[in-house]
């Protein structure tokens, strides 16, 4: 396990650092940092209308990560995917491009991150399903218009079976529109979108060991037709007269203004370098870890596991945990303790899903570690360390 954390180079600066927050956002590897340096050193320059050899090396790389995304993901086409900033972009680019109104239906899941639930509710007339085993729970009428579910919860780390559910969707109102939030999967799991039959999928760079600022909606070609644009300027137009202006061919119809270039460029070396380690031994490295991790929780007593706490066949590295003990504090203070004290990194707090915890009677929200490639049982041990340590200062005050 330790020879993957010589991959990343902030480990070199930090080697005492215990980072255990992918979920928020995942360390950079070494390849794609130098990636997006090349771009930047050698050939920075705008893309798709510069005839000169820089520019032209740009939009030839820039493209070349369009198809390697459609890949990734088993799109049928590159023409399927529109580069964004992130996941949160490319749920409200769909939910805006879709020109829903309060009288339309959308379906959405208690434990949706905020950026699958809001966006949703802002436009239309949302209802909520809990858990999706049969019609009946999921909610779904002829009258639906979009079911907005997430693969993996970026909360409980469960791997939900929405190929099942889509199925299930499509045999009760073949009309509707399904938009995944994918963004806790693809740096942990395998995703084909047209095995899923989803409509759109939305995830982001930084999640997957790639940069901020850049993240991917992957849309039906279909579908992609019938939206509408919702950002305007330039590169997203085909004719502009006084009167009258026509968009683009997708994918440059959603791709306004000059992109995250670099970025982008970026994100394609994130993918190769999930490749070249392979989903299936960041699987087993992650179930090793996850397993290790419950064994050692069951130990602590006054520590409870939110969701399925005996359940580590079907989830990824996401743990968020709390106190049943009331005289420890919240999960804000034992955060800080962790992070001071044993220079251990979790997230504080309700995740993103309020919702979800409302749902559990957890106010003060969770403390949440999440896993990556770069971790090892070190990492775990220090954890349980500094845990041990909250309830000694809490206990002993």
């Amino acid at each position: 396990m330790k020879s993957y954390k010589k991959l990343f180079p902030i480990f070199k600066k930090n080697p005492i650092l215990h980072y255990l927050d992918s979920g928020a956002t995942a360390l950079k590897p070494q390849m794609v940092l130098d990636k997006m340096m090349d771009y930047y050193t050698n050939y920075s320059s705008n893309i798709h209308r510069g005839l000169y050899p820089i520019s032209e090396k740009a939009t030839g790389e820039y493209e070349a990560v369009r198809a390697k995304v459609a890949r990734f993901i088993g799109a049928k086409s590159e023409k399927e995917i529109i580069f964004t900033s992130g996941t949160t972009d490319s749920i409200n680019m769909v939910a805006r491009g879709l020109g829903l109104t309060k009288d339309d239906e959308v379906v959405v899941e208690v434990e949706a991150h905020h950026s699958n639930f809001v966006p949703w509710q802002q436009l239309a007339t949302i209802r909520n399903y809990a858990v999706p085993t049969g019609r009946q729970e999921l909610g779904i009428r002829n009258s639906t218009k979009v079911l907005a579910i997430t693969q993996v919860s970026n909360v409980l780390g469960e791997i939900k079976d929405i190929k099942n559910i889509i199925k299930t969707a499509r045999e009760i109102n073949p009309n509707i529109i399904v938009v995944v939030d994918g963004a806790q999967a693809v740096p942990h799991i395998p995703v084909n979108v047209v095995e899923l039959d989803c409509d759109f999928y939305c995830f982001s760079g930084h999640k997957m060991y790639g940069p901020t600022g850049v993240g991917v909606l992957y849309g039906k070609a279909n579908r992609l037709a019938e939206m509408n644009a919702v950002r305007f300027g330039g590169g997203m137009i085909k004719t502009v007269d006084f009167d009258n202006t026509t968009w683009a061919d997708v994918p440059e119809k959603f791709e306004a203004g000059t992109p995250p270039i670099g970025e982008v460029i970026g994100l394609g070396a994130a993918i190769d370098f999930i490749n070249k380690i392979g989903l299936k031994n960041i699987m087993e490295h992650e179930k090793e870890l996850v397993d290790y991790l419950f064994n050692k929780l069951s130990e602590i007593k006054w520590i409870e596991v939110l969701g399925s706490a005996k359940q580590t066949n079907n989830r990824i590295g996401v743990i968020s945990m709390f106190s049943n003990d009331k005289r420890v504090g919240t999960s804000n203070d034992i955060a800080d303790i962790l992070g001071r004290k044993f220079n251990v990194a979790v997230r504080a707090g309700h995740h993103c899903a309020m919702p979800l915890h409302t749902k559990f009677g957890i106010e003060t929200g969770t403390v949440r570690a999440s896993l990556g490639i770069y971790n090892d049982k070190n990492d775990i041990d220090e954890l349980v360390k500094g845990l041990q340590e909250v309830w000694m200062t809490f206990i002993k005050n």
